[in-house]
């Protein structure tokens, strides 16, 4: 296997040059280039994965709501698919902003700066397969398109007119057609400081901003023409 160079990327060029480098290996081959043991299961350890990919690839973000590749402005989401090409789960984005909502726009927003251009890390995978046999595929950096940019900013937009009006907590998987709501935290009682439906702060379950499989799917298959065409 190539040597992992965990130092922080200068350039795109350099980001692309490593991830295309580990593309084939297993997640359990890259775990032992950075001297770690790969999980039994994910069933404690969700994020190994992409802490994984973090630390091989040299992620930089020094916030949770910067781009982990904060000098080149660059997301790195993992994207586990069927070996068919098919996303197997929503796509965690970013925890949302609760706590005073009338202060932020689709412009400001942690979710905007998130999905502004995303590395999208495919991890081929069957549901029980062990993580260590887990197949890391080729790279796809992907910058939304203004129509892809409009259905994320509608669907923000008409979350964040529930959670002004202080009922975030009706807002379920099903709302949103592109970027949906569920509830986030590590336990049940994870509680957070929301805006509730008389304008004061209460505490209220943690939520994140999830990208729908089905949008995902569009995102490869547009990128897949697109590498075709050219």
């Amino acid at each position: 296997m190539p040597d992992v160079n965990t130092s922080t990327p200068q350039t795109l060029s350099d980001l692309l040059k490593r991830a295309r480098a580990i593309a084939g290996l297993t997640l359990g081959e890259l775990a032992s280039g950075l001297g770690e043991q790969p999980p039994a299961t994910l069933r404690r350890d969700k994020g190994w994965v992409g802490r994984m990919l973090e630390q091989a690839l040299g992620a930089d973000a020094s916030t949770a709501q910067a781009p982990d590749f904060a000098a080149l402005g660059i997301e790195l989401k993992t994207l586990p698919l069927t070996p068919e090409g098919r996303p197997l789960e929503s796509t965690f984005v970013t925890c949302v902003e609760l706590a005073d909502p009338d202060a932020i726009s689709w412009e400001t927003s942690h979710a905007r700066q998130k999905l502004a251009r995303v590395l999208f890390i495919p991890i081929l995978t069957h549901r029980r397969t062990p993580p260590g046999e887990r197949l890391i595929g080729q790279p796809l950096l992907w910058t939304p398109s203004p129509d892809e940019e409009a259905r994320l900013r509608n669907d923000w937009e008409r979350h964040m007119r529930t959670i002004r009006q202080g009922y975030a907590h009706a807002i379920t998987a099903e709302d949103g057609d592109v970027l949906q709501i569920r509830p986030k935290g590590a336990r049940a009682s994870s509680r957070v400081w929301g805006q509730g439906p008389s304008g004061e702060l209460e505490l209220i379950q943690p939520r994140a901003y999830y990208l729908r499989p089905s949008f995902t799917a569009e995102i490869i298959a547009r990128s897949f023409a697109l590498s075709t065409a050219s």
